[in-house]
């Protein structure tokens, strides 16, 4: 389903994020997981990108294969990093073959192990180029595909001026993005005033927010390297620290993500967005905190 479509048959979204397995053990494992948190019929599903090659073509794989096989539409991520203009068209093309119709574009970071890689050579070096392009391919859907953009409560790592840093987000709106996924955060104030702050600089389309339970110091650390600059709110900090053990930190880390999602959808938030880490226990429990089987529950819906 196109996700303009998606965003007027739900007013608030439900949707979860994957990243692809290293491994065929991993995949089979994620696709399992896949399929209980698809039992809650979120909105849509989608799936990183890295910079590596054997990392995309896991992406490639892993978005068609939910496409075909489940009933959930998915979102593939797609960046700048390290593509000529005649491989991010090939990747579109076959996504379109493949009914594979929104895109969430990204500037993206350069791949780890190449620390001094040239963006020069990139195509694209920012993402409202990259929205369009993508806008400008041919999909299934006459519209073209659907187009998402990330944004940041926090402020972007590598835009310090919040005033810059607003300006780069509606040139990607205005390049022809649906609407924005927000990095995640643990402060609601955080998402507040960046809500403020879209409808300051002109940016109408939805917001859907982006949530990351802790389920453990590991994750703490996970959750660092995914999102620089990141930052975890003294009390819950404190919080993790009286814990135990892991159990305990997730009850805490679950806890705390179920108030965020209470606040939000109090505030008439656009959408939810949960980074899975690729397992389903946390997003159920706070499905079960909220008292809801599902999304259409959350929603206040009830099926037809």
């Amino acid at each position: 389903m196109h996700i303009l479509d998606i965003f007027d048959a739900n007013p608030t979204t439900f949707s979860f994020e994957f990243f692809p397995p290293r491994t065929d053990q991993a995949s089979a494992e994620l696709f399992e997981n896949v399929a209980r948190l698809g039992e809650l019929q979120p909105s849509f599903v989608s799936v990183t990108y890295g910079a590596g090659g054997s990392t995309r073509e896991r992406t490639h794989d892993l978005v068609v294969r939910i496409q075909r096989e489940t009933n959930l539409t998915a979102v593939s991520h797609l960046t700048c990093v390290c593509h000529r203009e005649d491989e991010l068209a090939a990747i579109l093309d076959r996504y379109a073959a493949s009914g594979v119709e929104n895109i969430l574009a990204l500037g993206g970071d350069p791949p780890r192990d190449r620390p001094n890689y040239d963006r020069s050579r990139d195509a694209f070096q920012y993402a409202d180029q990259l929205v369009r392009f993508v806008r400008s391919r041919s999909s299934n859907d006459p519209r073209g595909f659907g187009v998402g953009v990330a944004g940041f409560p926090e402020g972007h790592p590598g835009t310090p001026n919040r005033r810059e840093e607003m300006d780069n987000l509606k040139r990607k709106i205005d390049a022809g993005a649906d609407y924005v996924c927000t990095q995640l955060f643990f402060s609601n104030d955080d998402f507040h005033d960046f809500r403020e702050r879209c409808d300051l600089a002109g940016v109408k389309v939805p917001i859907i927010a982006g949530i990351m339970p802790i389920t453990s110091r590991e994750t703490m650390i996970r959750i660092f390297e995914l999102a620089l600059g990141a930052r975890v709110p003294a009390k819950l900090l404190r919080a993790v620290d009286r814990c135990a053990d892991n159990d305990a930190v997730a009850k805490v880390g679950v806890h705390w993500a179920t108030e965020q999602c209470r606040d939000l959808l109090d505030n008439q938030v656009r959408g939810l967005h949960f980074y899975t880490l690729n397992r389903s226990d946390a997003t159920r429990r706070i499905y079960e905190n909220l008292g809801v089987k599902d999304s259409l529950a959350l929603a206040g819906r009830r099926p037809d």
